[in-house]
């Protein structure tokens, strides 16, 4: 069904990587969500009014709010297609993180008013008058959701969406209330037992819920989360493919929205190479990154001196020391700067952030180490850190 209906609404589907698409993809899967949830609120609210039932009253407004939501989203990637003008160079793909966010605040406000709407139930119940109609509307209602659920995950998936995965989330929280309040109705039918009020409060506890997981996924984005780890794979696999390139060092990315990603690193090469061949091999890894990947790639060249048995030497020993220190330390940028009086290794060493308190410790161990062998070198070490 999915792609029944990508292939019907959404040109050159599968190249998910091209921001044109990512936004008609999101769009139609929110013209979707739309007409689901309009159709299943309605249905509920008509029954729940009906029964006198709050609990499937209170679900018929959950899906009411999620019309809202998808409303949103859909204004969320619209708004996230406008060309990057003068204020905004990077574009305006963010709006899609803030229409997440929106999301979440219209969930939130609705699950805290149901909270207090089923606490009153709680202690002031009202019988519920169960039909067949109105559980053939739940069992139908939780099928649908189940589809819902199962759909947004796959496009959020194939689209590396955070809107759409928390929209599937949302789905299938709002399925497993739709069982909890089928449940209610029953044992109010069958066993008198008066729990209207506390499914009623379950449902707005899965709201909440939903509501968080989502402020919380669209709020890292904004905040400057690491990138998706198959892109950097993907990313760092496409530049190690170009022939001249011996090694990469500190990539990073800045997220500006989906389809609108910029990335950096540092390419290894030889320092005997034609600096106007390297300037070339560069200019096309950084064609392709676009190309491919659809990542704005900028790459700092590293000239490597290949050929210095000193250096070789001494990297080989420094990289002896920082594993025995811890075998997750690495070195990059190594090299030799040769004084009047002293010679200096100057490198970079990339420390996991956990240990980002300890490179007092290790430069002085490196230090120890080295006077320790007799060699007399000064060390100008540089500090990144990594995951």
């Amino acid at each position: 069904m999915t792609d029944f209906l990508l292939k019907i609404f959404v040109k050159n589907y599968r190249d998910t990587g091209n921001p044109a698409v990512h936004s008609a993809i999101g769009r139609m899967a929110g013209i979707v969500g739309i007409v689901c949830n309009c159709l299943l609120a309605a249905g509920k609210l008509i029954i729940g009014l009906t029964i006198g039932s709050l609990s499937v009253a209170a679900d018929g407004v959950n899906n009411l709010s999620d019309t809202a939501s998808s409303v949103v989203t859909v204004l969320g990637f619209r708004l996230a297609q406008h060309p990057a003008d003068r204020d905004h160079p990077y574009g305006h793909a963010r709006y899609e993180y803030l229409s997440g966010l929106a999301v979440s605040m219209l969930i939130l406000l609705v699950g805290a008013e149901l909270v207090k709407s089923s606490v009153n139930r709680i202690f002031h119940p009202v019988p519920v008058h169960f039909t067949v109609t109105a559980g053939a509307v739940l069992l139908i209602s939780s099928a649908v959701k189940i589809w819902m659920a199962v759909f947004f995950r796959t496009l959020g998936k194939r689209i590396r969406s955070d809107t759409l995965l928390a929209a599937a989330a949302d789905s299938r929280n709002d399925a497993a209330a739709g069982a909890a309040v089928l449940l209610s109705c029953l044992a109010d039918r069958f066993f008198g037992v008066h729990i209207d009020g506390f499914a009623g409060l379950a449902v707005a506890v899965f709201i909440l819920y939903s509501g968080i997981g989502i402020a919380r996924d669209t709020i890292s984005p904004l905040l400057g989360r690491r990138a998706d780890t198959e892109l950097e794979k993907q990313l760092s696999e496409l530049v190690l493919s170009h022939e001249g390139i011996l090694g990469i060092h500190d990539l990073l990315f800045h997220d500006y929205g989906p389809g609108q990603c910029y990335a950096s690193l540092h390419v290894e090469m030889s320092a005997e190479e034609n600096p106007l061949l390297c300037h070339d091999i560069i200019d096309d890894i950084e064609c392709d990154a676009l190309e491919k990947l659809h990542v704005h790639l900028v790459i700092h060249y590293d000239p490597v001196i290949e050929n210095d048995a000193e250096q070789k030497e001494m990297q080989a020993f420094v990289e002896q020391i920082i594993c025995g220190v811890d075998p997750r330390l690495s070195l990059h940028d190594f090299r030799i700067v040769r004084g009047a009086e002293r010679a200096k290794l100057v490198f970079d060493l990339s420390v996991p952030y956990s240990m980002t308190d300890r490179r007092g410790e290790i430069r002085k161990k490196i230090d120890e180490e080295l006077a320790r062998s007799g060699r007399a070198y000064t060390t100008v070490i540089r500090f990144d850190a990594k995951a």
